[in-house]
C-alpha cells in the first residue's frame, strides 16, 4: 500500500513484447469496482466485507462540477463523507451523518479557535452538499480526531479519521441502508453503470443485510477528486476462528461477475478483489484453490508478469499483515471455490513465468474507507 493519496495518477498502459503480443490493447478506465474483505484478528475481531464503486470522473460518479471544484480548491478540506454508519463520531447515536473533514491549521490555538475555524469553513459548503445529496443535515458538533489506530493497522492515509483531522459533523434522521443506497446510487451513479450489473448488483443485494452500512466519500486530490460509493457489511467476532477463507461467502454470492461497463475493451485492472488479513501472530497462505499469478519483484513490490491471466497475487504472503489481490485477466466471472484459500504454515509454490514478457503492471491498494488503487507501468 502507498501512504500518500496525492501521488495518484492515471497512466495509459501499452503492452510491448518481443515474441508475445496480446490480442487486445490494455485499457484503463477512471471507473473501478472493488470487492474487499478485511479479516481483523488484531483489533476488532470482525470481518468486514465491502463493495466500492469509485472514479475520478464526475461523469461516472455525478457530483455537480461547481461544487467539486469549490471543495478541491480549498486546500484545507480533505474529504466529504456521507454515511449511515453507527456512531459516525462519538456522541452521535441513531443518526446519519455528513462530515466535512478539514485539516487543522496550526495557527489556531486552543479548542475554541479550532472549532470556530472549522465550522466557518464547513458552513460555506453544507447547503450545496445537502442539495447535491437531496438531504437536510443540520449542524451537530465539531470533532477533533486524536488517534488513528485503524489507519496505522491498514497503512492508510488518515483523511477519513486520522490524527490532526477535524470533522464538522452534520446529522439527519437515520435511514435504512437499502433505501439510502438506492437513493444515493440513483443520484450519483449513471444509469448505464447501474444497468451494467457486476459488483454494483452484489452491493445492492448486500444492502439488505442486517449490519449493512453505506458511505460516500469525496476525497480531495491535487488536480481531481476521488469519488467512492461503498456498501459494507460487518460480521462481528467472526475473525477469531477463521482459518479457511472464502471471500464470496461474506459477499453473499456464489459468483462475482465484472460490470458490463467494461465490455467494450480489455480493462483487466478495473475490477479487483482484495483480501486483507490482520493477525497478532505471524501466519501464511496455503491451500489456494485457484491460480497464483506469476510475478516479479520490482521496487519491492510483486508485479504480475501477465495480466491476461486470472488469479491471486499475495504480497506479502506471510507475516502479521497479509494482502491478496485477485485480478480477472480476460475472464468476466469467478466462482466461489476458485477464490478460496487457507491460513497456515504450508507455503504455496511460486509458478514459473515467461521471461519473454517485457512489460509488467503493478497493482497496490490503499484502503481508506474503501479501496484505492494506484496503477503504475514498468518496463523491464
Amino acid at each position: 500500500m502507498q501512504k500518500s493519496l496525492f501521488l495518484i495518477g492515471l497512466i495509459t498502459l501499452i503492452i510491448i513484447s518481443s515474441n508475445y503480443a496480446y490480442s487486445q490493447e490494455v485499457r484503463l478506465s477512471t471507473f473501478q469496482e472493488t470487492a474487499q474483505i478485511i479479516i481483523d484478528k488484531s483489533l476488532s475481531q470482525n470481518v468486514t466485507a465491502s463493495i466500492t464503486l469509485q472514479s475520478t470522473s464526475i461523469q461516472e460518479i455525478k457530483i455537480p462540477a461547481e461544487l467539486e471544484q469549490k471543495i478541491r480548491e480549498n486546500d484545507r478540506i480533505k474529504a466529504i463523507i456521507l454515511t449511515n454508519q453507527n456512531q459516525c463520531i462519538l456522541g452521535v447515536v441513531d443518526k446519519s451523518c455528513i462530515m466535512i473533514n478539514v485539516e487543522r491549521n496550526r495557527d489556531d490555538k486552543g479548542i475554541r479557535a479550532i472549532q470556530d475555524a472549522t465550522k466557518e469553513i464547513a458552513e460555506s459548503y453544507i447547503d450545496e452538499i445537502n442539495q447535491a445529496f437531496d438531504t437536510n443535515a443540520k449542524f451537530h458538533s465539531i470533532f477533533i480526531h486524536s488517534v488513528g489506530e485503524s489507519n496505522e493497522a491498514l497503512d492508510t492515509s488518515g483523511v477519513i479519521s486520522g490524527k490532526g483531522m477535524i470533522s464538522a459533523v452534520y446529522t439527519m434522521p437515520m435511514e435504512d441502508t437499502n433505501s439510502m443506497y438506492e437513493k444515493i446510487s440513483a443520484i450519483l451513479i449513471p444509469k448505464v453503470i447501474r444497468e451494467s450489473g457486476g459488483f454494483y448488483d452484489v452491493a445492492r443485494n448486500l444492502s439488505f443485510e442486517k449490519n449493512a452500512k453505506m458511505t460516500f466519500s469525496l476525497i480531495s486530490l491535487e488536480s481531481k477528486s476521488l469519488l467512492q460509493l461503498k456498501l459494507s457489511v460487518d460480521y462481528p467476532n467472526k475473525a477469531t476462528t477463521i482459518s479457511k477463507i472464502s471471500p464470496l461467502e461474506f459477499l453473499k454470492t456464489e459468483n462475482l461477475k465484472r460490470s458490463d461497463y467494461f465490455s467494450t475493451g480489455f480493462y483487466p485492472l478495473n475490477s479487483i478483489i482484495q483480501v486483507v488479513i490482520l493477525s497478532p501472530e505471524n501466519t501464511s497462505i496455503s491451500n489456494i484453490k485457484g491460480n497464483v499469478i506469476p510475478t516479479q519483484i520490482i521496487d519491492n513490490e510483486k508485479i504480475p508478469t501477465n495480466i491476461t491471466k486470472e488469479g491471486w497475487i499475495f504480497d506479502p504472503d506471510e507475516g502479521q499483515r497479509i494482502q491478496g489481490k485477485y485480478i480477472f485477466g480476460e475472464e468476466k466471472l469467478v466462482n466461489k471455490e476458485k477464490l478460496e484459500f487457507s491460513l497456515g504454515d504450508e507455503q504455496y509454490q511460486e509458478i514459473e513465468f515467461d521471461e519473454s514478457i517485457v512489460v509488467v503492471i503493478i497493482i497496490s491498494i490503499v484502503a481508506i474507507a474503501a479501496a484505492l488503487f494506484y496503477l503504475k507501468g514498468y518496463k523491464k
